[in-house]
């Protein structure tokens, strides 16, 4: 039977890669911002989607409930969606902070919050955190960015405590660098050759979502041997 399968940042890098492999076996739709990339990655892979700020609780909640309408329910989770920000922290820039903040951990929380109800309902789910190697790591420079990433470890955790009675498992997973154009995004130029491939990043997912749901992977990292 076809999973039910939501993915924030769907549109692009990962989710992209993510949405190119799910949807051929599950029913797929990807969630994001910008409508044209979403309507381009949905037509080409036969998914719905949905415009959809997930910094936005009204916003989440609505496409939420709008797919449980239309599918009934929500098997999977996955919560990709991210932005980037680096420099030292007093030359941030405060609305950019906020941003990031606002997608890399409100939006995380805002999204689970939606599917939690119709998984509960359902004795079953999986929420999938797309976290990072800084949700366990520091780094100068990457304060903010770290802050929110250490910041998806504690909720995964601490989520994954709380809801495991309901039937629903959270897997949290951390991949190094990755072969995207996040960086470009920022006008950063950095060395991508020891990046991981996204593909192996959705091969990952795709195990996860493949175990039987008596079985949670609470925590798992992924990064090239070379990096």
């Amino acid at each position: 039977m076809k999973k039910v399968i939501v993915i924030t940042g769907g549109s692009d890098g990962l989710g992209k890669t993510l949405t190119e492999s799910l949807s051929k076996e599950n029913n797929v739709i990807i969630l994001a911002t910008n409508e044209e990339k979403l309507t381009n990655v949905a037509n080409n892979n036969n998914c719905n989607y949905k415009v959809c700020d997930v910094s936005n609780y009204s916003l989440v909640e609505k496409s939420i409930n709008e797919i449980i309408k239309k599918f009934g329910k929500i098997d999977v989770l996955i919560n990709n969606a991210g932005l980037w920000i680096q420099e030292e922290l007093d030359t941030n820039d405060s609305e950019r902070i906020n941003s990031v903040v606002d997608v890399n951990l409100l939006g995380v929380i805002n999204c689970t919050k939606a599917v939690i109800p119709v998984m509960k309902q359902n004795c079953d789910g999986l929420i999938i955190n797309i976290n990072s190697q800084a949700g366990i790591n520091h780094k100068a420079e990457r304060v903010v960015y770290n802050a929110t990433k250490w910041g998806v470890t504690g909720f995964s955790k601490s989520l994954a405590d709380e809801v495991a009675k309901y039937g629903i498992r959270v897997s949290n997973v951390m991949p190094g660098m990755m072969k995207t154009d996040m960086f470009n995004k920022m006008n950063i130029q950095k060395n991508m050759d020891n990046g991981v491939d996204t593909k192996e990043v959705a091969r990952l997912i795709q195990f996860i979502i493949d175990t039987p749901s008596n079985v949670m992977i609470p925590e798992v990292g992924i990064k090239n041997i070379n990096n």
